[in-house]
């Protein structure tokens, strides 16, 4: 039994974490099926880990008496975030970061130590969220957390109360959403995090520790920075690193946003911030960062005094996600750096990252086109604009709003402005998509069996039925019934020889003034995409 917490038992956990995980990847799959066949929660969580992992492992062990357990955290939470794919993974990597800055230096934990990481996780976990919902992996994390501070010091009982309040919120996630009431399943991050915390518990607990899982083939993708733009309004780009406490770069972040625009204030975690600004006092920029902390590395670029600069087109980028070969050709065509990914096997941060780098360009706009990669997305962004990059991610949900958004990309515009006009055609075109339903379940349209042909918009299901051409014409209609003036058709691996065509004669036949453009996309799951501006 261990009475401690200390950097051999982080190492043993994420074996531990990484086979467990493994092992109960396509049940965490299957529960976030509703019942589209796009659950990939375990899959991403696998991935995350791995990456955690092998972040550790680039550690070497040293004298386990100076090696200490919160360092080796924030080691293993960065792995997490840049290897993250979709939210799931980047929620669990905000957890590791807040248990790890709990524990920054702390050589090893005791009881106490482990429930005060364990609120810090959480509250990180829901700090990173926009808009938090309960019965999700946050209210198990919470609820883990909320168990280990009323089990008093001793390490065993507070590892082994963390993870029995975790599985019992995780049996209450149903009675919080409605979705998974309906689908009858509890939340897949949830039961992530349950697998993850039994895991620490096992190791915590003498219990057996697994051997490192064998790095068998999951779903994956295959795949100095430029200064920034100068902006028209500014004369002056500064950029300095900071040493300072979160509170301090906060109220620096209050200062510098009336100064100017481009402002990025991003942390490693451990009082290290990088600044960035365009302003025309560039010594007040400068002056706001001592007076928040110590800053060093201080450059100032004047605009007007570069010279020899790339002409502006060269200088930016789009990065779209998409997975297909017709879809992936489509926007390589239109000259965006593609990655692949999509629903069942989402892109991490890292492959987006290392995509955005490759363009070699200072200002990138970002189209996850899925809304399960929006978390790795936003979280490449930033990494990015650490590097110095202004990179603009659009929440797109769906490849047909990457294609409306590239189809109005106009280099001769002002970058802040074309990333508006892109964000303004994403917007104004709704989404729909056809599929076929891999499990029974009841939908907002009723109940479905496996094999039933589903009509979505927008993610919800609006038709139930059994043929592929009726209700794809069915979901063309219902898309069009508020009013549009071009549909964007793309056909996807499985549709049939003729169910582009057919789709395309009933809206000659049934809405002749609408506009109609169609791509093969050969996109999994999905045998038909349908966009309407």
């Amino acid at each position: 039994m261990s009475e401690l917490l200390d950097a051999a038992a982080v190492r043993r956990w994420c074996i531990a974490a990484v086979s467990g995980l493994t092992a109960a990847r396509q049940e965490i799959d299957d529960l976030n099926v509703y019942p589209v066949p796009d659950g990939d929660t375990g899959t991403n969580l696998v991935h995350t880990m791995r990456a955690a992992a092998a972040a550790v492992d680039a550690e070497p062990d040293t004298d386990p008496p100076t090696e200490q357990a919160g360092p080796l955290l924030h080691r293993m939470a960065r792995g997490a975030l840049l290897g993250a794919r979709g939210n799931s993974g980047v929620i669990v990597s905000q957890l590791l970061r807040g248990a790890a800055d709990a524990l920054s230096t702390v050589t090893v934990a005791r009881g106490r130590e482990l429930a005060a990481a364990l609120t810090r996780a959480s509250e990180a976990a829901y700090a990173s969220v926009a808009e938090p919902v309960e019965g999700t992996v946050l209210s198990v994390a919470r609820a883990a957390a909320e168990a280990a501070r009323q089990a008093g010091d001793d390490l065993a009982a507070v590892v082994t109360a963390a993870a029995a309040g975790a599985a019992q919120a995780l049996a209450r996630t149903p009675e919080q959403l409605p979705a998974l009431a309906r689908a009858g399943v509890v939340d897949a991050g949830g039961r992530g995090l349950v697998v993850l915390l039994d895991a620490l518990a096992s190791v915590l607990t003498d219990g057996e520790v697994p051997e490192p899982p064998a790095a068998t083939e999951l779903p994956s993708a295959t795949f100095p920075a430029p200064h920034d733009g100068a902006s028209s309004d500014y004369d002056y780009e500064v950029q300095y690193l900071l040493d300072a406490d979160d509170e301090a770069a906060a109220v620096l972040r209050t200062e510098l946003a009336p100064l100017g625009d481009s402002l990025l204030i991003a942390g490693t975690g451990d009082g290290l911030w990088n600044v960035h600004v365009h302003v025309n006092d560039a010594g007040a920029a400068v002056e706001a960062g001592v007076r928040a902390g110590r800053p060093h590395r201080i450059t100032i670029t004047r605009f007007a005094d570069q010279s020899g600069a790339a002409p502006r087109h060269t200088q930016r980028a789009v990065v779209a996600v998409a997975d297909g070969d017709g879809l992936m050709k489509v926007f390589r065509d239109e000259g965006a750096e593609v990655v692949l990914g999509g629903p069942g096997r989402a892109p991490s941060t890292s492959d987006l990252l290392m995509a955005i780098r490759r363009t070699r360009s200072g200002q990138v706009v970002l189209l996850p086109n899925d809304g399960n990669t929006h978390a790795a997305a936003t979280a490449a962004a930033q990494e990015a604009r650490a590097e110095g990059r202004t990179v603009a991610m659009l929440p797109t949900r769906s490849p047909v709003q990457g294609l409306a958004a590239m189809a109005v990309r106009d280099l001769e515009r002002r970058f802040a402005d074309d990333v508006i006009a892109m964000a303004e055609a994403m917007g104004a075109t709704r989404c729909g998509a056809v599929t076929v339903a891999v499990r029974d379940s009841l939908t907002s349209a009723g109940e479905c069996t496996t094999g039933d042909v589903l009509g979505l918009i927008e993610g919800d299901v609006q038709i139930v039925g059994s043929d592929l051409i009726a209700v794809s014409c069915g979901l063309v209609d219902r898309l069009l019934t508020s009013g549009g003036e071009m549909v964007t058709i793309v056909v996807g691996d499985g549709a049939g020889p003729d169910l582009g065509e057919r789709v395309q004669h009933h809206l000659r036949e049934h809405w002749p003034a609408v506009e109609t453009v169609r791509y093969h996309g050969d996109q999994p799951h999905y045998p038909l995409l349908l966009g309407v501006e």
